[in-house]
């Protein structure tokens, strides 16, 4: 390589038109996928008291803010329910006429061109918080996995698009494509949370949820932060069980985690932008130290740099409005 002075990086850094005619990671409305929260009621639009701009929403709100996301040219939502009800085993997962199963009937009843992507789990369904069947303080890993896959065919059978089990519970991922496939839905991709972490930037997704364990914590079924090769291994087990994309969760302390999962695996990758870290960005934002919107694009393109296909994003809609101004 030539030295100074011939080699003048700035030289592509001069003129804005160069710099776009040479940047490497494109961002696009293709890439988003936008969290939304059902609960019961009518009328219901409750901001979520730590994610501003975040909304609980009854049914007929949820419809409004699909029409909206579908007209901002987002191609995709993941839908979390909130039950009226909750008991021990998380009924209304997998009831045909639960909340998440009369959303997904709701909005592709009045939404068209939008893709519905369920969550799959029964921490926002349990009593007790925790993600399946508790014996005692255990949470019971095979007995789990059947309500889930309850859950995925009951999701499928209201019209889901892609179902995303997020529970970490071993084995799930074979479990549910097997299901689906036995129901009659072998073309229901499969979206697995494969990488999750037992991590701190969770918070404001529980007040949203509702989904504060009781007692104890996550770690027995949610990974370790501090461990690589449990995350490959992860990855390759749920690739091998069926899963047709992969997820890392959270993405912005995970970059590296991103980047290895790419360069080991040969299908779309997901990356989940998650509460706390959206969180991080507002409150920096509302305070006037830093310039929300341009943090919140950079954080966004180091997460695409890194390797995902797609990012799960309570800013999609800013994002996209952002790209329509750029």
């Amino acid at each position: 390589m030539s030295s100074y002075p011939l080699q003048r990086f700035r030289r592509l850094r001069y003129n804005p038109l160069v710099r776009d005619l040479v940047r490497e990671t494109l961002i696009s409305k293709n890439d988003l996928i936008y969290p939304l929260f059902v609960v019961p009621g009518e009328n219901v639009k409750k901001e979520v008291r730590s994610m501003p701009g975040v909304f609980n929403l009854s049914m007929d709100k949820l419809v409004e803010e699909c029409k909206e996301v579908a007209s901002l040219g987002i191609p995709a939502v993941i839908l979390f329910g909130i039950p009226e009800h909750k008991d021990e085993t998380g009924s209304d997962a997998y009831d045909d006429n639960g909340i998440i199963q009369r959303a997904i009937r709701a909005i592709k009843k009045e939404v068209k061109n939008l893709l519905v992507i369920t969550d799959v789990c029964l921490c926002e369904y349990t009593s007790h918080g925790h993600c399946g069947v508790l014996r005692g303080d255990e949470i019971l890993n095979d007995e789990t996995v059947d309500l889930l896959v309850k859950e995925a065919v009951s999701h499928a059978g209201a019209g889901a698009d892609v179902i995303a089990p997020s529970d970490m519970m071993d084995g799930r991922i074979g479990a549910i494509r097997r299901g689906l496939d036995e129901a009659g839905f072998k073309n229901i991709p499969v979206l697995s949370y494969a990488v999750k972490y037992a991590s701190g930037f969770y918070g404001p997704f529980r007040d949203a949820a509702d989904s504060t364990p009781a007692f104890g914590d996550r770690r027995s079924h949610q990974m370790d932060i501090a461990n690589t090769r449990e995350a490959l291994k992860e990855a390759l087990s749920d690739l091998e069980e069926g899963a047709d994309i992969l997820m890392v969760k959270p993405a912005g302390a995970y970059l590296d985690i991103i980047h290895q999962v790419k360069q080991m695996t040969n299908v779309p990758l997901a990356a989940y932008q998650v509460s706390g870290e959206y969180a991080m960005i507002k409150a920096a934002g509302a305070n006037g130290w830093i310039d929300e919107e341009r943090v919140m694009i950079e954080a966004f393109t180091a997460i695409k740099r890194a390797g995902a296909d797609m990012v799960l994003t309570y800013f999609a809609k800013d994002i996209a409005r952002y790209i329509d101004k750029h």
